[in-house]
């Protein structure tokens, strides 16, 4: 159980009253003149985030009166682990028990601390889970959410694609599924040049990692992530302002293996399998150039015009193997582009997608997930913008104009026809903290897929 949560209410939990702020007035008039009195006396208005600590005759404080927007608001508890006093607390509130755990997992989302190279800074306050909750559902969330920020924070010093691969075995074994990978030199033999030729200057030999899990007979959803551990930008250098963040770029196989574990957890009757393509994409007298032609998995040449766009070019083979098998859905994540954040900002992903259902599905769950996403069209008439006079495709646009939906078409050239596709774009970090979201490393459009799945495949 998340350290900040409780499985039972104790004798010394501390009532947590939550008051939503347009009921404030009448529920103000209905309680006891000596709590009216504190909460006029201290000013307290039920602000969304804003709570009065109220004394008890002893001295101690007994209870807490919390203002929130609405019943159901993932992020309204964000702020309290690190805000109220240490101890422990309980809900007293006549909300769904769906609309509970909603604010229970955004509490425990507001208590996450990194802290692999640092201290915590202080103990969480401490929330117990009402019997009407399903607690497995709220830590199995949790659980995937925490490891997917934690593989993001980690740097790239401790995370290269072998501790990544050995990130994603642990997790096969912890859930009873296969895994295996294709490292250095046997990506030339197993046909991967692509991912080789993008990872091949560095010390940490790149790989292409599988998993799978689920019966055979249940209907197949693959999932890729881009795994580039660093990116210095390759010979086409990052600026230092602009290579500070790129541990960040693994953020597409972190979330795809936060989806996994939680898919796993939950046991979706589905077949899956999850693709990650691993480099650090480094500068040595062996990496790849600006004006090389790459031949991929697909068959396809490839103009490199810029070798900082290179997620793309590891995501080409790992699509083409994904299509091999001709899945139900497909769906990839990765930090690919600045245009998705110039569009969109770094709080919502933009969402690529070449099947309407699905594209629908995937946004109607990301609503109801509070785990927001916007979708981008693959708008055909920019294909042109990839052409090359002497390879199928080039990786890069010339144009400062469209850089996601480029980046996109790029992609949809190595998957199948037939195939429904969404690629997310995303930006995998919190820049600044917010309740329930610490700055640093996020699982985005993580909760909106799995609520698409669990929509599509579970046995609720």
């Amino acid at each position: 159980m998340n350290h900040s949560l409780l499985t039972h209410q104790t004798p010394d939990c501390i009532p947590v009253i939550l008051v939503i702020e347009s009921e404030f007035p009448t529920w103000l008039a209905q309680q006891n003149t000596t709590l009216r009195d504190w909460l006029t006396a201290t000013g307290f208005k039920a602000k969304p985030g804003s709570f009065s600590l109220v004394p008890g005759t002893n001295g101690q404080w007994q209870t807490v009166v919390v203002g929130i927007r609405q019943a159901d608001d993932l992020w309204a508890l964000g702020n309290l682990p690190a805000t109220l006093p240490e101890g422990d607390y309980t809900l007293n509130a006549a909300f769904a028990p769906r609309q509970m755990e909603r604010l229970i997992t955004g509490w425990a989302l507001g208590a996450y601390q990194f802290t692999r190279y640092k201290s915590p800074k202080r103990t969480m306050a401490r929330l117990a889970i009402p019997a009407v909750c399903d607690a497995g559902r709220i830590q199995r969330t949790v659980e995937a959410m925490t490891l997917v920020r934690d593989l993001i924070n980690t740097p790239a010093e401790d995370l290269m694609p072998e501790q990544l691969a050995e990130v994603m075995q642990t997790l096969a074994q912890d859930f009873g599924a296969t895994f295996a990978q294709t490292v250095g030199d046997d990506l030339l033999t197993h046909n991967f040049p692509v991912i080789h030729a993008v990872g091949r200057a560095s010390v940490h030999p790149p790989r292409l990692l599988d998993l799978r899990w689920g019966d055979p007979a249940y209907p197949k959803v693959t999932l890729i992530g881009k795994g580039v551990c660093f990116d210095s930008g390759g010979l086409d250098l990052k600026s230092s302002g602009a290579m500070r963040l790129m541990k960040k770029d693994m953020g597409g196989a972190a979330t795809a293996l936060g989806l996994a574990r939680l898919i796993m957890s939950a046991g979706l009757p589905i077949r899956l399998r999850v693709l990650v393509a691993a480099v650090d994409n480094a500068v040595a007298g062996n990496a790849f150039r600006p004006g090389d032609v790459l031949r991929s998995r697909q068959g396809l040449t490839i103009e490199i015009h810029n070798t900082d766009a290179e997620g793309r070019l590891i995501l080409c083979d790992a699509l083409a193997e994904a299509g091999t098998e001709q899945p139900a859905v497909l769906i990839d994540f990765a930090t690919l582009t600045g245009a998705a954040r110039t569009a969109l900002g770094t709080e919502v992903p933009a969402l690529f997608c070449n099947d309407e259902p699905l594209a629908f599905g995937l946004l109607a769950a990301a609503e109801q997930a509070q785990d927001p996403c916007w979708r981008l069209p693959l708008h055909p008439p920019y294909r042109q913008m990839l052409d090359s006079k002497i390879a199928d495709i080039a990786n890069a646009s010339n144009s400062p104009h469209a850089g996601a939906i480029t980046a996109a078409l790029f992609l949809k050239e190595f998957v199948p026809a037939g195939i429904p596709w969404a690629h997310f774009d995303l930006m995998a970090w919190n820049l600044k903290a917010q309740p329930g979201r610490p700055e640093g490393g996020e699982a985005m459009a993580l909760r909106a897929v799995f609520g698409w799945l669990d929509e599509r495949y579970g046995t609720r």
